[in-house]
């Protein structure tokens, strides 16, 4: 049976026990004050972030990350001083990091993008966008992700890299848009009466803006038509109920003021071989 005398007992203790209970509680020490010292950082960074008028996805996300890193720090310093072999540890920890990383580097790419829109802005929840391959009206964006709803009221889901890598229309970013419309008339038609009655109608719509003031003018002599771009400005809000009216408005008037609106047309001449 194994016994130990009382000077071995006491050695045992004051070469074994004694120093691992005093780098017990002084890891303990550690790690609870550190991980207040993280909290106070943590929510310092917070407030910095929520007073520079980040979005609240974004510095939730960031806090989380700083919080993260910060107790990966405190838990390696607490197992140092219980005789932990951190380097072996820090060598660890990289190198499953790297082989996430590798594993992961289309989300990582989303991620980052993610972060970047959120950062810098160029659309926020509510704007009607073109961006990814697809148009909608934005409904959330995430970490990975934005969650677009189209006018037909479908749900798309598209990766932030595809959005963040390309082009950005954001067709709500300004208070005000210029419709662009295109009118034909016949070649013989009255030019001046028909650009009198376009001009006529867009000062009679009120909710075309004066300034910056509107357009009429021929832009082109096609091929069975002399058209017309009449170009006004007009809140956004108001941009496709301006469109839509104004051209039925267009066909009606027309009608009225006998203006002809050409359509292309195809002559087919038959040629009968003698017999």
């Amino acid at each position: 049976m194994f016994d130990l005398s009382t000077d071995d007992a006491t050695k045992y203790l004051d070469a074994y026990i004694i120093p691992f209970a005093i780098n017990l509680v002084v890891a303990i020490i550690i790690f609870v004050i550190g991980k207040i010292v993280v909290n106070i950082l943590v929510n310092l960074v917070g407030k910095l972030l929520e007073r520079a008028k980040y979005d609240e996805m974004l510095v939730s996300f960031i806090k989380s990350i700083v919080k993260a890193i910060l107790m990966l720090f405190v838990i390696i310093a607490a197992l140092g001083e219980l005789g932990v072999d951190t380097t072996s540890l820090i060598a660890i920890l990289g190198a499953a990091g790297l082989a996430i990383g590798l594993s992961l580097q289309g989300s990582l790419q989303n991620f980052a993008a993610g972060v970047m829109l959120l950062v810098f802005k160029p659309f926020k929840a509510g704007n009607f966008i073109d961006a990814g391959g697809a148009m909608g009206t934005v409904k959330s964006i995430g970490i990975f992700t934005t969650i677009m709803n189209t006018p037909d009221n479908k749900e798309i889901i598209v990766p932030n890299g595809s959005i963040y890598g390309g082009n950005i229309t954001n067709f709500s970013a300004k208070d005000t848009r210029r419709v662009d419309m295109v009118f034909g008339i016949g070649y013989g038609d009255d030019l001046k009466k028909a650009k009198a009655v376009l001009t006529e109608m867009v000062g009679a719509d009120e909710r075309i803006l004066k300034e910056p003031a509107p357009q009429v003018a021929v832009s082109e002599l096609g091929d069975s038509s002399v058209n017309f771009v009449v170009r006004p400005w007009v809140n956004a809000a108001d941009y496709w109920g301006v469109m839509f009216d104004f051209t039925e408005e267009v066909k009606m008037r027309f009608d009225k003021e006998g203006i002809s609106i050409p359509f292309p047309q195809m002559d087919v001449h038959v040629h009968k071989d003698a017999e």
